[in-house]
């Protein structure tokens, strides 16, 4: 499908009134983050520090954490006619990773921002798109027709080598003959798995096979070891996967999770070529707000939770008013701790303390007059510079259905993997708005020299653990499984259970603990 070939040209969204910025002048914009501040609170927080809380309200249902899972919750819990819930989340507004921003220019993500085609195995991924009419109907074969809006589109995705872009990804320009044959045996080796569907999504329901499990003892770049592979321009592709789902390169990734990062992707749409996503200018943000909808007071933002604990068969939870420092204490029938397990360990009574490792990451969206133009093919969704030290930009008015627009806001990813994370979340809060602007800036700058002259506005996000990174031996080890246990009348649900921060795997999640949930309460 031809990007714009419906559109009738129109005119250009108005400009920001900052004005563009010369190298001699300090770029506009603010540091925004998860609270960390609040977050070494609960760490520091002692359990047995006493709590007097002002009031205490009932619910049957006390859900804690806004992210994709806990809205995934809440949504289900609705449809299974339990409306007695209260969502309580941390920060002004819920979405968890996935939440979102927006200028007069364009909407845009601040993290994640995309999913790919789900396969037939994650038919709640499904049921959800048919809901929202993401998916309009099936063909004859069975194949899910998208909405044309949602799918990404073209050109998807482009590759900054050897001085300009090149269509695609894959850094296929300038290879040797033994760099050609090493990419072919990986791509039949990636096949083959994705023949056998040994890998899927959720993860959960991937097979067991013990020469599958093996995997996981290994990292990524010993797995390519053992199969010879030497090509640099192979090894940075699979690295860039590595740390662009998972927040680690191919040296701390377990091959599990990095054949999975490719094997996975399996579905499939009437209207659509294999390899396609679903993207929105917000990203997942336009999951997050229509799951949202409908929640008005029971989804309660700003609020800290400090404890949860069962006593007499209910669950009590103390919560702080992050406006007030009121104590607000909550009975409920049972409970839904949706948090990341470094934060659930600190809250839930008697929960295992478990030593999980988590990547840091830095997002910028940067407000342009102009993408300025360089060399080869045309500007798409996914633009990726090869060598970079980040990861590259989505381009949030890709998906605008106007005329190509002049302004636009470019989201710049950059996974902060080459050190140990305790040691670079330290690190990140010594750096200023400038430090960050000028690391991106300067990440950009081999395809995009005279970006500085373009930018309106730098704002920055700060995810000091902004995801479980899978580390060999984690996804089939004990500390997963351990994490897979609920513990009536508390339940848990979070993608850190699953290994990967993947929107498929935190809504499945809240799907099926919403469920167990419907069933524990009669």
């Amino acid at each position: 499908m031809k990007r714009r070939r419906f559109l009738q040209a129109t005119a250009a969204v108005p400009a920001l009134l900052t004005g563009s910025c010369s190298r001699d002048q300090e770029l506009p914009g603010r540091i925004l983050g998860a609270s960390a501040s609040v977050g070494h609170r609960l760490r520091d927080f002692s359990p047995a520090h006493p709590l007097s809380p002002s009031r205490v309200i009932q619910t049957d249902v006390l859900i804690a954490g806004g992210g994709i899972s806990g809205l995934a919750a809440a949504h289900q819990l609705r449809k299974n006619g339990v409306e007695d819930f209260t969502l309580l989340e941390l920060e002004p507004k819920a979405g968890g990773n996935s939440i979102s921003g927006h200028n007069t220019i364009s909407a845009y993500p601040w993290g994640a921002h995309y999913v790919p085609l789900p396969g037939p195995e994650l038919h709640e991924v499904r049921a959800l798109f048919e809901e929202l009419g993401l998916i309009q109907g099936w063909d004859a074969a069975g194949r899910p027709l998208y909405d044309e809006v949602a799918l990404c589109q073209e050109p998807h995705e482009r590759l900054f080598i050897h001085g300009q872009w090149e269509a695609g990804i894959a850094p296929l320009a300038g290879m040797t003959p033994r760099d050609r044959e090493e990419w072919a045996a990986f791509e039949a080796t990636i096949r083959n798995y994705q023949e056998r569907r040994a890998f899927v999504l959720p993860v959960d329901r991937s097979p067991r096979d013990a020469d599958l499990m093996e995997l996981d003892q290994l990292s990524m770049a010993e797995w390519m070891a053992r199969q010879g592979w030497t090509s640099q321009p192979l090894h940075w592709y699979v690295n860039y996967a590595c740390r662009d789902d998972f927040g680690g390169s191919l040296h701390q990734v377990s091959a599990w999770a990095g054949i999975h990062y490719f094997a996975s992707r399996n579905g499939d749409a009437a209207n659509a070529t294999a390899g396609t996503v679903l993207t929105w200018p917000e990203g997942n943000g336009y999951l997050v707000n229509k799951l949202s909808e409908g929640l008005k007071e029971r989804l309660r933002t700003g609020s800290i939770v400090m404890r949860m604990e069962v006593r007499s068969s209910q669950v009590i939870t103390d919560v702080m008013d992050a406006s007030t420092g009121e104590i607000i204490r909550y009975q409920s029938r049972t409970a839904l701790c949706a948090m990341p397990r470094f934060i659930a360990q600190h809250i839930v009574a008697g929960l295992h303390a478990l030593a999980l490792p988590y990547s840091p990451w830095v997002v910028t969206n940067l407000t342009l007059d102009e993408l300025p133009p360089s060399p080869g093919v045309l500007p798409a969704w996914d633009n990726v510079i090869y060598h970079s030290d980040g990861l590259g930009y989505v381009n949030a008015t890709h998906q605008n259905l106007m005329a190509v627009p002049r302004e636009t806001v470019i989201t710049h990813y950059d996974s902060l993997d080459t050190g140990l994370p305790a040691q670079t979340r330290q690190w990140m809060q010594t750096q200023t708005h400038r430090d960050w602007a000028e690391r991106s800036l300067h990440s950009l700058h081999m395809a995009h020299p005279d970006l500085r002259e373009h930018v309106q506005q730098v704002d920055v996000w700060l995810w000091g653990h902004g995801m479980i990174r899978p580390e060999p031996g984690f996804i089939w080890g004990n500390a997963r499984e351990q994490m897979q246990q609920a513990q009536p009348p508390i339940f848990f649900a979070h993608s850190d259970m699953s290994g990967m921060s993947l929107f498929e795997e935190a809504y499945t999640r809240g799907v099926q603990v919403a469920d167990a949930i419907h069933a524990h309460l009669g």
